[in-house]
């Protein structure tokens, strides 16, 4: 390693290095030392061709020395430490999304999660003076409204201070020892009378009740193939192959990061060339949002739609997007499909060693699992008439 080599500046120095030039002369990096309680510290600064120069490290210098006096940070890294300290909640929070959360397939709910929940309580705060109790009170606060939400803030909020202790900004996280609240799995499976409600009100010339129609489109999607809500709302155009009949989804776009195909039966193409009848099909996206021409409806866009009309469309008892996931699922397993083929169908993962020498697609088998649900659904909802029970006919013997 290359010797240091003294300035005429008090208390700056610099090393050239062996090959890499700045210029027409070898590339100097900097750093300053002095005193600090009868001991030397000695602080590095950066190389020349990052701009640093000796009159430069000769400057910072003297303030370290004027802040000492003066009852300030002694060294850079107190100044350092001091500054990020500094930061707030909303600044560090946006530090968050550029540096990792706009990379992230969930970035964009838990930056909702914080914006909604945290910002407007927290915005200008230190996150230095960030306590544990401050976090415990407020996911009480959530807790009261509503209680899964409250979790799922908790997370946001354990990996924004754990993010902010990364990159120095504190010393630790004050998420630590903090329990999540239990969370009651949903049940909520559709019966048949709820399922004939729902259909009535998902036609799109159901002017009674009134869902945006793309919204009313991906919600008959949902129970027709029983993907996921964020899987059929942000269904791109280049997905859907009508010739073979199938939706093909990226491993991207999957939850479990396994690309899946999707059977589009009778029901489910109808409902696509409804969606391209009311855009022309000249979108990015089959089910198009009502406010940016090139953006797919969102998923919370459902959420609220069914929020917000349950009672309308004649139920007693909530229910979500998802439930119309679960109420396919049970409906398959009561028509004697398998497990296997109805979790396919989901694209969930096989479990266990079947997931590493299975690797069988079960298109034929899926396909043959919607078609049955198909008809089944037809059935429920009146667009055929219900199998009737046979004739028991006695016959008499011949006297």
């Amino acid at each position: 390693m290359a010797k240091w080599i003294k300035t005429s500046s008090p208390g700056v120095r610099f090393r050239e290095h062996p090959a890499r030039k700045h210029g027409i002369l070898p590339d100097r990096y900097y750093s300053i030392y002095y005193k600090i309680d009868s001991r030397q510290v000695e602080e590095a600064l950066g190389w020349a061709s990052e701009g640093w120069t000796q009159e430069k490290a000769a400057a910072i210098r003297h303030q370290m020395k004027n802040s000492a006096k003066s009852g300030g940070p002694r060294t850079l890294k107190e100044a350092r430490a001091e500054a990020s300290a500094a930061l707030s909640v909303g600044e560090v929070i946006s530090e968050f999304w550029e540096k990792e959360l706009q990379h992230k397939k969930a970035g964009a709910e838990k930056l909702r999660l914080l914006k909604k929940d945290v910002l407007p309580l927290w915005s200008e705060r230190k996150v230095a003076d960030i306590k544990r109790r401050d976090i415990v009170l407020l996911l009480d606060r959530i807790e009261n409204r509503a209680p899964v939400t409250r979790n799922r803030v908790q997370g946001a909020l354990t990996r924004l201070f754990n993010f902010a202790a990364e990159r120095g900004v504190i010393e630790n996280s004050p998420c630590t020892r903090i329990r999540k609240v239990p969370e009651k799995g949903r049940s909520r499976v559709l019966n048949d009378e709820e399922i004939k409600l729902l259909w009535a009100a998902l036609e799109i010339d159901n002017k009674a009740v009134d869902i945006y129609p793309i919204t009313k489109l991906v919600l008959k999607m949902i129970l027709l193939t029983g993907q996921r809500p964020g899987e059929v709302s942000g269904t791109p155009w280049a997905e859907i192959d009508e010739e073979s009949g199938f939706w093909n989804i990226p491993a991207a776009r999957m939850k479990n990061k396994e690309a899946h195909r999707v059977p589009l039966c009778k029901m489910a193409l109808d409902v696509i060339e409804q969606a391209r009848l009311i855009f022309g099909g000249d979108s990015t996206y089959v089910f198009r949002s009502s406010h940016f021409e090139d953006d797919p409806i969102k998923p919370l866009s459902l959420s609220r739609a069914v929020a917000r009309h349950w009672k309308e469309i004649g139920f007693t008892e909530k229910f979500t997007p998802h439930d119309l996931r679960r109420t396919l699922r049970t409906r398959l397993a009561e028509l004697g499909v398998s497990d296997v083929i109805g979790e396919r169908v989901l694209g969930h993962k096989l479990q266990g060693v079947m997931a590493v020498y299975n690797r069988y697609s079960y298109d034929q088998e899926k396909r043959q699992a919607l078609e049955q649900w198909e008809r089944r659904l037809r059935r429920v909802v009146g667009l055929e008439p219900l199998a009737q029970p046979g004739k028991i006919i006695t016959l008499r013997a011949a006297t």
